[in-house]
């Protein structure tokens, strides 16, 4: 039987990896990760097919040009980020269902195109405020970048009414148990 996409979209900072973490360890869920493909080089022991699918920006756009990608960005100084298309295939075909952890308006091109096959989700933080104290708790960027991810996440936000479900996390431990009967129910189908 064919898998189901699960879409994760969130602001930075709104727990949305973790959740999704959380899930990937659920074995009943018959979960994989879609991988996504950029054309940057890889950093520190990255992996091709682990953590991305690296590729020149020369086979990036060639696969733009024939139509390979869900959907795909070009992003911080002329980096391209995407999901193809024949990756999530092969995972579905083969019974997977496959979970995504992505920008907002990836999210939305992946939803449409596989329409009541996917379920998108949005991860809410409970407040702006809230945001900042999480980011700023990492201790792993300046301020600036902070306020760029702050100003970010307010056009994200926006886009929350478009998501099958919300989820607020105000609380890490209820935000994975809803996410997991969200899934759940959502798989039964």
């Amino acid at each position: 039987m064919k898998g189901k996409c699960i879409i994760f979209s969130a602001p930075s900072g709104s727990g949305k990896s973790t959740i999704v973490q959380y899930l990937m360890q659920h074995e009943d869920l018959r979960l994989k990760f879609s991988i996504s493909a950029t054309s940057r080089a890889p950093r520190g022991s990255e992996q091709h097919g682990v953590e991305y699918f690296f590729l020149s920006d020369a086979e990036f756009r060639d696969h733009i040009q024939k139509g390979d990608f869900l959907e795909y960005e070009e992003v911080y100084g002329g980096s391209f980020y995407g999901t193809l298309k024949s990756q999530v295939e092969e995972q579905l075909e083969a019974g997977y269902n496959v979970a995504f952890d992505i920008d907002v308006k990836g999210g939305l091109n992946v939803k449409k195109y596989y329409g009541d096959k996917a379920l998108s989700v949005f991860i809410q933080p409970p407040s702006v405020e809230e945001l900042r104290r999480r980011l700023i708790g990492r201790g792993t960027e300046t301020m600036d970048k902070i306020e760029m991810r702050l100003a970010k996440a307010e056009e994200e936000l926006s886009y929350a009414p478009h998501f099958d479900k919300v989820i607020i996390n105000d609380d890490l431990a209820t935000a994975q148990a809803e996410a997991l009967q969200v899934i759940t129910d959502f798989l039964v189908k």
